[in-house]
């Protein structure tokens, strides 16, 4: 489904990813872990057409995006819910998440989605009338998501989206997305909470410095000592 071959980006004339390459298939879930710095949100921004390749190229379905416009992405099926949330904090639940089925213009698919977020959201579905700015952060997380969901993306990037919540929320963050790859939805994750991220996935790759350093299957790469020794205190 995705293919990233040999990308280097740079920042002010200094590059942050050199040559990575790396693929998500149908139906999986793939987890890029890393420390802060180690260039993982970049990656995704490179697929989301918000950053400008130096080298390489990303295909989608076959079909080269690196020179799409980040529209044009979300059109073709690849959403991202970006680290931070960047929600509307003055607009209601309701309306964020409106707002992130800008792609289909048909109102009643529309609607359809909304009930379709609410169900993996019931909370959701109780504010739908608060302004997004008065949520919890385990909310606000919640809209960010059922945010991205809203174009019915055939890839879902989700961006440390565990960032500063409750070790109760956090679970239930990972339930959800167990829930929407087990639905049939492809996930690209990055996280930092390497051992969640990691039973969750399929496939992982481990990213140091801009580089990747490491990949196997989920299970590998928690075996590994690498892993162990680097992000799992072992």
């Amino acid at each position: 489904m995705l293919e990233v071959n040999g990308i280097q980006v740079s920042y002010g004339g200094v590059r942050v990813l050199h040559d990575v390459s790396f693929h998500v298939d149908q139906g999986e879930t793939v987890s890029m872990i890393g420390s802060n710095g180690a260039g993982k949100s970049t990656i995704l921004r490179a697929i989301s057409g918000l950053l400008h390749l130096d080298v390489g190229e990303i295909r989608f379905n076959g079909v080269n995006i690196e020179e799409k416009k980040p529209h044009e992405i979300v059109k073709m099926g690849i959403a991202q819910v970006p680290e931070g949330r960047h929600l509307f904090s003055k607009m209601t639940v309701w309306e964020n998440l409106y707002i992130g089925a800008f792609v289909n213009k048909n109102e009643q698919e529309r609607l359809r989605q909304i009930d379709l977020v609410f169900g993996l959201f019931p909370r959701l579905k109780e504010r739908q009338n608060q302004t997004a700015g008065t949520l919890s952060g385990g909310e606000r997380q919640m809209v960010a998501i059922a945010r991205g969901l809203m174009s019915a993306p055939k890839l879902l990037m989700l961006d440390e989206c565990s960032l500063g919540l409750m070790p109760t929320l956090v679970e239930q963050i990972f339930e959800v997305i167990d829930r929407l790859n087990e639905e049939g939805m492809t996930i690209l994750l990055v996280e930092q909470r390497v051992h969640e991220a990691l039973e969750l996935a399929h496939r992982g790759y481990c990213l140091q410095t801009g580089r990747i350093v490491l990949e196997g299957t989920g299970e590998e790469l928690l075996e590994s000592d690498l892993v162990r020794k680097a992000y799992l205190g072992m």
